[in-house]
């Protein structure tokens, strides 16, 4: 007889699940910004960093500071008054259920990937 695993042990890691995730896809130069108004969706790898799904190119996030604080069911809210999302700024989480903030986070570069032609 077989030990079930627990639940938690069963689900990949935040590392394993980005590599996953942009599995066939090829990092590109990191930038600064990205234009807020063509942000698709966003996901959210727990303590690790958040993508950001823009049409067929997706920028992966790693925070520069408060990373410790993400979760994958955090609600991400931006302040920023430009028409962009930047390194500079900061994002604050609130969670899920409670609406209640739980953290915030300073943003780090942004690194494109993109499926390769051909």
């Amino acid at each position: 007889m077989t030990a079930a695993l627990p639940v938690q042990a069963a689900r990949l890691a935040p590392e394993a699940r980005i590599a996953k995730e942009l599995n066939g896809r090829v990092a590109g130069k990191p930038v600064d910004c990205i234009p807020l108004r063509q942000i698709q969706s966003t996901q959210i790898f727990e303590r690790t960093a958040i993508l950001y799904k823009l049409g067929s190119t997706w920028y992966l996030n790693r925070p520069a500071s408060g990373a410790n604080f993400l979760d994958r069911d955090d609600i991400l809210v931006t302040d920023t008054h430009s028409p962009n999302l930047c390194s500079i700024d900061i994002v604050r989480l609130l969670d899920s259920g409670s609406h209640i903030q739980s953290g915030s986070l300073g943003l780090g570069k942004f690194v494109p990937y993109t499926k390769p032609k051909g």
